[in-house]
């Protein structure tokens, strides 16, 4: 037998979850009693109900006094479905209004006073398919929302035009005057980040395309590409995007006249074009080069680089196989815009190896499509600071001159000098050898022996003198 508080505790949670809410109609399935589908829809009611059962799949909030969402409103309705509060208060949402509505499919707020819608609350519901949020006073459509829109198959946005502050209408458009001039009290741009998740370029699409249904019109957007883009494609053959109604109205900027134009046509969307500084460059191993390519096109283009492909043929090494992940993305060393729809991107790449060699490519993208330039690189040889220098030739061994290679005036070394004493020294033996013959065996008179003596006094002399003489000089030079 259970105890008794057991019994009541069963008792207290059926009753809880069989229960409905005060101001709410609960619509049982037909095979079971358990309610299924709430239905609140009393002008008096001022927050959201919280003793909603639990195993409720459709939650209808209609026509009520609610007037913002709290942090985990729906916290305990997991196995919601269907999420509709429309034509009521609304004014904010918090960001994390949406936690544990892990199978909701369908989420309706049209009709409210929104100004904001946290994007990033939707990664709360995965599953979420269907988001309809026309006709609320919605001022800006983020960039970051594409982040979140990515399972999103409807899209609503129609008809938020409608200023916080009450405005004149101007006769025969229906929309406030202060919308028109004000370009900040309504919804009119639409960023890049969501046509690139609309209209993938060739390339960037998946193997299924997942078809979307956008309701833009009454909106006074803004004459550019975007929207240009946006309604030309929508009426392409096969385009992964259909509009509620192709008829959409286009505002130009004040500075235009602020004339209105229905359909779209006014655009000046333009591919990009890229041109680089050189196709091909050739470089030596070591050195510092660098590759420069400028794009032109509206809107502006965004430049990246890629390094596609590598050349086996660069240099005299092999490069290993797993020296580069190809294609790779190679961050911009400088990048700049002189003027509107003129982009300019400089890479650097200094102390060149074998791994640099290779093909990079420079593209350029925006909404009206993708172009991009390839630039060939190639290393070559060893660089100047890595090459052995060359030692200059020993010169030939310096020989004593002699009389047949002696230049004029050439002065003889000192070692010449020894050998010239040597020899005058010689040839003063040599002269008395031929001055002075044997005199014993010749018997001269008288005035012949005198006059020899002076002969050989004067001889002696002269020789002195010359050998003297020719000594200083070469001591002097020497």
């Amino acid at each position: 037998m259970f105890p008794l508080w057991v019994l009541l505790l069963l008792q207290w949670s059926t009753t809880r979850v069989l229960s409905c809410p005060s101001l709410c109609t609960c619509t049982s399935a037909q095979a079971t009693e358990e309610p299924r589908s709430v239905l609140c829809n009393d002008p008096e009611l001022l927050t959201v109900p919280t003793n909603v059962p639990v195993n409720t799949v459709k939650l209808r909030l209609e026509k009520t006094q609610i007037s913002r969402l709290p942090r985990a409103a729906f916290y305990n309705l997991s196995e919601l479905r269907f999420l509709w509060l429309t034509y009521s208060a609304l004014r904010s949402v918090h960001p994390s209004s949406f936690v544990n509505l892990k199978t909701l499919r369908e989420l309706r707020l049209d009709g409210n006073q929104l100004t904001a819608f946290p994007w990033e609350g939707l990664r709360d519901m995965p599953r979420l398919q269907i988001l309809d949020l026309h006709n609320n006073r919605l001022s800006s459509l983020p960039a970051h929302a594409a982040l979140s829109l990515a399972n999103i198959t409807f899209l609503d946005l129609s008809s938020n035009s409608v200023p916080s502050n009450p405005c004149p209408v101007v006769a025969d458009l229906g929309i406030p005057d202060c919308c028109v001039m004000d370009m900040f009290c309504r919804l009119v741009l639409l960023p890049a980040e969501l046509l690139d998740l609309w209209f993938p370029l060739p390339g960037q699409q998946q193997t299924t395309v997942q078809r979307r249904v956008l309701g833009l019109h009454d909106n006074p957007w803004q004459c550019d590409c975007q929207i240009s883009m946006v309604a030309s494609l929508s009426v392409s053959l096969g385009s992964p995007v259909v509009l509620v109604d192709p008829v959409l109205m286009c505002v130009r900027s004040v500075g235009q006249g602020g004339a209105l134009l229905m359909p779209v046509q006014w655009s000046r969307c333009m591919r990009p074009s890229v041109q680089p500084a050189a196709t091909r460059v050739v470089s030596p191993l070591g050195s510092n080069v660098i590759l420069r390519c400028e794009a032109t096109g509206y809107p502006t283009p965004t430049l990246s680089w890629v390094k596609a492909a590598a050349h086996t043929d660069c240099c005299q090494q092999e490069i290993p196989p797993d020296a580069d992940q190809l294609p790779k993305s190679l961050p911009s060393f400088m990048q700049g815009s002189p003027r509107v729809g003129v982009r300019w991107s400089v890479i650097s790449l200094n102390g060149l190896s074998y791994k640099d060699a290779g093909e990079y490519r420079c593209q350029a993208k925006n909404m009206a499509g993708i172009s991009e330039a390839p630039i060939k690189l190639r290393v070559l040889g060893s660089s100047r600071a890595n090459r052995p220098q060359k030692k200059p030739p020993l010169p030939p061994p310096k020989q004593p001159p002699t009389k047949s290679n002696r230049r004029p005036n050439q002065v003889p070394p000192l070692d010449s000098i020894r050998v010239l004493q040597e020899t005058l020294q010689n040839s003063t033996a040599l002269n008395k050898t031929l001055i002075y013959p044997d005199m014993s065996k010749i018997t001269p008179d008288r005035k012949t022996k005198r006059r020899k003596m002076k002969l050989l006094n004067k001889s002696k002399t002269d020789v002195k003198q010359s050998n003297n003489s020719t000594l200083q000089r070469a001591m002097q030079v020497a």
